[in-house]
């Protein structure tokens, strides 16, 4: 456990997350430190980021080592789609039950790796650590060193148990085991200047494949993607790439910049969605290439190319632009997406009354102010019922989200699109931006929504569950319009962290009784942010914001004495 607490720390000190860039030097170095909580994880544990993240590589054995239930829940959870071998498709676990808790599960393990090389000879086997074990003390790393001398075949340890944090965290560690293990120790047939690494994609419904026929067009070789339809020799040999394209900074910004350092590889981070980001993409990595020695030419072809696609995208966009006309969108994403999809949507003539912040990074909210405007509704927490009486007062016309939110804008009778990885169709580049605006249309214009919106023959006007509810939200409205005091209790109760229970008005109580300045120290008082640590901007925000509706906690409770 003492290593896995150094790369945790370490990456926690990545200098290229957003929050780490913003501090001050005496900041950067106390770093973001966090004590391993178990428990601490919400939305998805460490382990299950590591899988996401490093499961769409298809010619690896992915053996998870731990209970079968961990590898039960995380198997096939993110609808990457890849080609080609099909072993990443096939479940490997230890299975360990109580006997292994007492004894060990070290041989079990190593007898895992003999049985899969033998049945399935894959190019590679990536273990990976869960909590069972790494209560016990198994020590994987030893066990696939020796697997990997016995057998001739990579065995790499993948340390990331999912007590120690989030998802996302997950999909770091999930790159520090690439980035010691992996890549740099393999190379290539051969190299050319148009040799470019994809970082931070997963082909999610096969979005990486519309984009690939423009880099085949273009000559741009993808040396490798981590880890979209990727293959173990692709990534061993990551290495010798020209340049590199950063698609999520959240999921994996320190395999990124830490092959900056080592290999000199310039990134940028990018986006393939909507029209002008696809082209604002290929501009960059032309550029990085050219500055890498490419020829100068390659810019002439990369315009050629771009006005070529974007005369075909707006040609079939056009059609639906009238259409759209007054249709408004609730865009519920976060991290890149609630930038980049609010591009994509302005592009095809449709008005964003609200975009979903709540895992955006300093960096994405600043690029939606950009495309939105300074007063840019940026949702930081919505409720359901919130959600729900946006949708059903015609607020918007539609919402995009992912699977967990649809129930809400199915109650509401009001259409729904899905745009997380839960999703059946690609909208990646050109081709995808098209395919994205066909899919709003034909969500908006279905039929089915005239259908259920009409009243039951044997409904009463106002006698409706769904005129209650609007009724309940106006009456709580009003009564808290009416209400001052009762306004600031429940302006105080909104939830900041939701992984330990702590209120905006305990944050803020802290804030001015103690003169906190950084978010650390107010996760010292009041325990915020030691979870997922997803609310941490949240709080910086509450920081910058330097005042408070109200007295310290101490002089109230003076001068109620």
């Amino acid at each position: 456990m003492a290593s896995l607490s150094a790369t945790i720390q370490d990456v926690f000190n990545e200098p290229g997350c957003a929050r780490n860039t913003h501090k001050s030097a005496n900041e950067k170095k106390k770093g973001c430190t966090k004590q391993l909580q178990p428990g601490g994880a919400a939305g998805g544990c460490a382990f299950d980021g590591a899988k996401i993240a490093l499961q769409p590589f298809t010619d690896v054995a992915h053996l998870v080592h731990g209970p079968i239930a961990c590898e039960g829940n995380s198997w096939d959870n993110r609808g990457a789609a890849s080609s080609g071998p099909a072993i990443w498709r096939t479940s490997f676990t230890t299975d360990l039950n109580e006997t292994d808790v007492v004894f060990g599960g070290e041989k079990r393990l190593f007898k895992a790796c003999k049985e899969i090389v033998e049945k399935y000879d894959p190019a590679a086997i990536f273990v990976y650590q869960t909590c069972v074990p790494a209560m016990i003390g198994d020590d994987i790393n030893a066990v696939c060193k020796a697997a990997s001398e016995k057998f001739g075949k990579p065995v790499i340890p993948v340390n990331a148990p999912g007590f120690v944090g989030p998802k996302n965290l997950g999909n770091k560690l999930a790159g520090e085991a690439l980035l010691d293990h992996v890549i740099g120790t393999m190379e290539p047939e051969y190299t050319t200047p148009y040799d470019v690494n994809i970082i931070g994609e997963f082909n999610l419904s096969g979005e990486l494949w519309q984009v690939k026929p423009l880099f085949d067009e273009l000559g741009l070789r993808i040396l490798s993607c981590i880890s979209g339809d990727g293959r173990y020799q692709e990534a061993a040999s990551a290495h010798r790439a020209r340049a590199a394209m950063m698609v999520c900074s959240k999921a994996m910004i320190n395999v990124a910049r830490k092959m900056e350092d080592r290999y000199g590889i310039p990134y940028f981070e990018g986006s393939f969605y909507g029209v002008q980001d696809t082209s604002d993409s290929l501009r960059e990595l032309a550029r990085l290439l050219i500055e890498r020695g490419a020829p100068a030419e390659l810019r002439d072809r990369v315009e050629k190319v771009i006005a070529r696609e974007e005369a075909r995208a707006w040609a079939a966009i056009s059609a639906y632009r009238p259409r759209f006309k007054g249709k408004k969108v609730l865009l519920i994403t976060g991290g890149v997406k609630s930038w980049s999809v609010v591009a994509a949507l302005q592009e095809a003539g449709l008005e964003l009354v609200g975009t979903s912040v709540k895992k955006s990074t300093r960096e994405d909210k600043e690029r939606i102010k950009e495309l939105m405007g300074q007063d840019a509704h940026m949702i930081k927490d919505m409720t359901p019922r919130e959600m729900y009486k946006m949708l059903k007062e015609a607020k918007a016309d539609i919402m995009l989200s992912g699977g967990r939110s649809q129930f809400i804008a199915l109650k509401a009778t009001m259409p729904w699109l899905d745009i997380n990885q839960e999703r059946h169709h690609a909208y990646m580049g050109y081709v995808g931006m098209v395919k994205l605006v066909q899919e709003i249309d034909k969500t908006l214009f279905n039929p089915v929504w005239q259908e259920v919106r009409r009243p039951a023959p044997w409904a009463r006007a106002g006698d409706t569950w769904q005129d209650k509810a609007l009724a309940q939200f106006e009456a709580e409205a009003a009564e808290l319009a009416a209400d001052p005091v009762k306004a600031e209790e429940a302006r105080r109760a909104r939830p900041v962290c939701l992984c330990k229970g702590v209120s905006l008005g305990s944050v803020e109580d802290a804030i001015l009784d103690f003169g906190l300045t950084t978010v650390d120290g107010v996760k010292e008082k009041t325990d915020a942010s030691g979870g997922c640590g997803a609310c941490a901007i949240r709080i910086e925000e509450i920081l910058e914001a330097g005042a408070f509706v109200g007295q310290p906690t101490q002089a109230r409770n003076i001068a109620a004495e």
